[in-house]
């Protein structure tokens, strides 16, 4: 999903300096963000309080809308750089076309990962033949410096590790939880988890105490931490927690995120991840002269034009412990 913001702005993300150390209840509102003609968004990273949690730079939560009668999502072609994107459903299917030539439809519970590397450009759009609703979640995990070149590539995988408890059914979108990995490509110490839980449950989830955490709700009424949320906010944990109390007061959908710390800062603009001002303004470049993005085939439709980048010179401030 692209960042339809006509007026993007500098995002200085990373760091270790930004870390909370310990265990924290930081709750997170969203802002909400239309996203093409009939999808509204709301965006909880990067947040006025929080930039990233760990290596997840980017989530926005939409739904549930009817779409019966609606075209639903339409997200022209758009170009990305230095990230990999997670597409991820309760309710209705997506159509992902991209740059190498990839056409999936992503059906619920099942994991898109897109990972544009040094480039690549994608499109979403629901199906002509949709069902009545579309409810999910989109999120950017960026890539280390080591890794952001590599070749763009597509990954679906329908079928994802879980673990259960009374209760409880915790799918693994990424990274590992409570013993089971998903085959999603990784390449920082990370976790994402949907963790589905029936009216009444309360369970204790165990958690790595060198990651930090956040919780997006997804639906339902649920208390974590003590904390209760509502559907379209997300609350931020910290680091140090060995284990998460959760309960429902209704069946409920969570969404687990977390990971090691991001170590470097970086440079996020409009749909591009970097580290300068200069790999930002040559990648704007790029895409509105027809280079190095590739094209999507298939798509029925123009695709999106890059906003203005700022007068002002685009800095990451470096890494920070």
């Amino acid at each position: 999903m692209s960042n339809l913001d006509r007026q993007a702005t500098l995002q200085v993300c990373g760091g270790r300096g930004f870390v909370v150390a310990e265990p924290v209840r930081e709750l997170l509102s969203p802002r909400h963000v239309q996203l093409g003609e009939s999808t509204e968004v709301r965006r909880l990273l990067p947040n006025l309080g929080r930039r990233m949690v760990g290596a997840w730079a980017f989530v926005d939560h939409y739904g549930p809308d009817d779409i019966a009668d609606e075209p639903g999502m339409q997200v022209p072609p758009h170009p990305h750089m230095g990230l990999q994107t997670v597409s991820w459903l309760h309710e209705g299917e997506v159509l992902h076309r991209d740059s190498t030539g990839s056409l999936q439809t992503i059906g619920p519970r099942e994991l898109g990962l897109m990972t544009s590397g040094r480039a690549i450009s994608h499109s979403e759009e629901s199906p002509r033949a949709h069902a009545r609703y579309l409810h999910g979640a989109q999120l950017w995990v960026a890539l280390p410096d080591a890794h952001r070149h590599v070749a763009p590539h597509f990954q679906h995988h329908a079928g994802l590790p879980h673990v259960t408890a009374p209760g409880l059914t915790a799918t693994v979108i990424l990274g590992t939880l409570d013993g089971a990995t998903s085959p999603g490509t990784t390449y920082t110490p990370l976790v994402g988890a949907d963790l589905a839980l029936t009216a009444g449950t309360e369970h204790r989830l165990p958690l790595d105490p060198d990651f930090e955490y956040a919780v997006l709700a997804m639906s339902g009424e649920a208390h974590v931490d003590d904390v209760p949320l509502q559907p379209g906010s997300m609350l931020y944990l910290g680091c140090g927690r060995t284990e998460l109390p959760l309960r429902a007061a209704s069946d409920a959908g969570l969404m687990l995120l977390g990971g090691e710390p991001f170590e470097e800062e970086i440079v996020m603009w409009w749909n591009f991840v970097g580290r300068t001002d200069e790999e930002i303004r040559q990648a704007r470049e790029d895409w509105m002269t027809g280079d190095r993005f590739g094209e999507v085939k298939g798509y029925d439709g123009d695709r999106l034009a890059a906003p203005e980048v700022p007068a002002a010179q685009l800095k990451a401030r470096g890494r920070v412990r």
